[in-house]
């Protein structure tokens, strides 16, 4: 009794099987794991939320269902928009890439209740791979120098050379980010970026800046990457 009407009661133009509908929401289900997979392994940042996780798992379940529901039925449709239309979603990203996720979600959610499943599996393998790389490989990072140097520079601007000398013995790039000094105050503070040759040896570069003559306050910075700016 309950599977007949099951079966018989879509009165749609194009009933859909249960079978069929079972297997969309199941795919999407499973998709929405591997997007939630991929986000916990390469998320980074402090905006991390396990809701978010978990949303990424539901979006493309419900998503399946309604695609299923506008399946062939323009009223449907329309109706479906206007219900979107009340209800609003105000909930912030706070990361951009965020967003990406969202999106993934909805399209496989699509593909699923569409009953287009070689476009979902292939879509989710593809996209998450991708990501994955992006992830792995840092791409996107600007790295143009690893340390900061403050130093206080007492003797004439004129013999800045020797250091200069001393920098550039140690660091690939070196670039003199501020160079502060006014009236009364005796001698220069310089504060350079430097990219060492070697970052193992920036207490090296320190020792040697402390006993230059007319060097003093000699402090040393591990800059962070540029992936945020």
């Amino acid at each position: 009794m309950i599977d007949d009407w099951l079966n018989h009661s879509d009165y749609a133009l194009a009933p859909l099987s249960i079978p069929t509908l079972v297997l969309s929401v199941l795919l999407a289900f499973l998709i929405g794991h591997v997007i939630a997979w991929v986000y916990m392994l390469t998320h980074s940042g402090l905006s991390y939320s396990r809701s978010f996780v978990n949303s990424l798992i539901v979006i493309p379940m419900i998503v399946a269902l309604v695609m299923t529901v506008l399946a062939n039925n323009l009223v449907t449709a329309f109706g479906m928009m206007a219900v979107f239309a009340i209800v609003r979603f105000r909930t912030i990203l706070r990361d951009t890439f965020d967003s990406t996720y969202i999106l993934w979600s909805l399209a496989m959610g699509m593909a699923c209740g569409t009953q287009r499943f070689p476009v979902a599996i292939v879509g989710c393998l593809l996209t998450g791979t991708v990501i994955v790389y992006l992830r792995v490989t840092s791409f996107g990072t600007r790295h143009r120098y690893d340390t900061i140097i403050n130093l206080h520079w007492a003797r004439p601007l004129s013999e800045l050379a020797e250091l200069r000398h001393l920098l550039q013995r140690h660091s690939r790039k070196a670039v003199c980010a501020s160079q502060r000094s006014h009236e009364g105050y005796e001698g220069t503070d310089f504060s350079y970026r430097l990219l060492l040759r070697d970052p193992g040896r920036m207490d090296d570069l320190l020792s040697e800046l402390r006993a230059m003559q007319g060097v003093s306050r000699v402090t040393g910075l591990t800059a962070e990457e540029e992936s945020e700016v």
